[in-house]
């Protein structure tokens, strides 16, 4: 790989240079995208997995940081207006100040994170790259959503129960969503 290859940003959809319309569609297909990825469970011990962070990290990395974080910032207003997007096929503000609301809020910045991380360089031209900016998208719904449920029932509850049940899945999720974006490298 060229000097010239890696100081390229990583832009497979090339939506930065693409019409408004164009990014206005991108935003409802990646919403449409993370509603699906939330009804998607994957059963694993002891709680299942959905697919949201997958999708989350995934369209940052497609998408780029700001729009990526905006399409996030969409699905989060369709779910706050009551569209049943979240997992369970559930909507509404409440959840927003439940427990897994910590994690919703971080979900924009897990997108901007893995977005800014892969037009740096750490995108699918660089699988291992891509894993670290992926998992690093992970970590951070983690550290969010377990500081916001641990105002709720203290830390080495918020622990026990909103990060480590979740670590295995965040590392498979981040492997699955690296090679996914493998896909979308330019080749040669």
């Amino acid at each position: 790989m060229t000097d010239l290859a890696l100081s390229r940003p990583f832009s497979p959809l090339r939506l930065e240079s693409r019409s408004l319309a164009w990014q206005a569609g991108a935003v409802i297909v990646g919403s449409l995208l993370l509603a699906l990825s939330s009804q998607i469970k994957v059963p694993m011990y002891p709680v299942p997995m959905t697919m949201q962070t997958f999708a989350v990290t995934l369209v940052g990395a497609l998408y780029g940081w700001r729009l990526g974080a905006v399409t996030v910032i969409a699905w989060l207003a369709q779910g706050a207006m009551g569209l049943p997007v979240f997992a369970g096929a559930v909507g509404g503000a409440a959840y927003f100040a439940g427990p897994t609301g910590g994690y919703l809020l971080a979900f924009p910045f897990a997108a901007a994170l893995t977005g800014w991380l892969a037009q740096q360089g750490w995108n699918g031209s660089r699988i291992g790259l891509a894993f670290a900016a992926m998992l690093a998208g992970n970590v951070l719904c983690l550290v969010i959503g377990v500081a916001w449920l641990a105002v709720l029932i203290g830390l080495p509850k918020a622990i026990a129960l909103g990060a480590v049940p979740f670590i295995l899945g965040a590392v498979l999720k981040s492997a699955l969503a690296a090679a996914t974006l493998k896909a979308f490298a330019p080749r040669g």
